[in-house]
């Protein structure tokens, strides 16, 4: 997905080419569902908004009232915002703002991401130019998940050293073994 700051509101207006991040269950089903539904059914074309603001018309009392979807971006997140706490109280789920899913994506990517180049092709994807905007805004650490890496890194360390004995100890052997036969 190409998010060319021409037409749509993008941070700092840059540029940001997008591809859908491999996130478990069935997110990417749910959004290609409704990029079908736009398309099918409301006509949408490549330059109409993925996330439509609502269309709103005066109904017979004179007042507002939502009937659908307009052909246009919302003006500000806060529409967005309250949705979202609409959607996650109507399931009896704690309420998370649409940006908490970055915080979520951040921390898959640190999961999934085996190698610096790959981490960096994720934080590019979030639309940061450089790794260090996606951990100093996204990756900090609880104090147990950061006692847990230090004891993982302490344990693959001792792993490590036992292993390194154990080769030791092995050419020992065979070096051993080697001069009493020619001795």
């Amino acid at each position: 997905m190409n998010q060319d700051p021409r037409e749509v509101r993008t941070k700092n207006s840059k540029q940001i080419r997008t591809t859908f991040f491999p996130v478990p269950g069935c997110a990417q089903q749910l959004v290609q569902s409704w990029i079908a539904e736009l398309r099918n059914l409301q006509l949408w074309g490549n330059d109409d908004p993925l996330f439509p603001a609502t269309l709103v018309e005066r109904d017979a009392e004179r007042g507002f009232q939502p009937v659908g979807i307009a052909r246009r971006h919302w003006a500000n997140a806060d529409a967005a915002r309250n949705i979202f706490a609409q959607a996650f109280e109507a399931s009896g789920l704690p309420t998370f703002n649409p940006h908490s899913f970055r915080h979520a994506l951040v921390l898959l990517g640190e999961e999934l991401c085996a190698t610096p180049e790959e981490f960096k092709a994720w934080s590019m994807n979030l639309g940061h130019e450089s790794v260090l905007t996606t951990l100093s805004s996204y990756g900090t650490l609880p104090d147990h998940r950061r006692a847990a890496i230090i004891k993982g890194l302490r344990d693959k360390k001792a792993k490590s050293a036992v292993e390194n004995a154990d080769e030791i100890a092995e050419r020992m052997a065979a070096i051993l073994q080697k001069r009493l036969r020619t001795a």
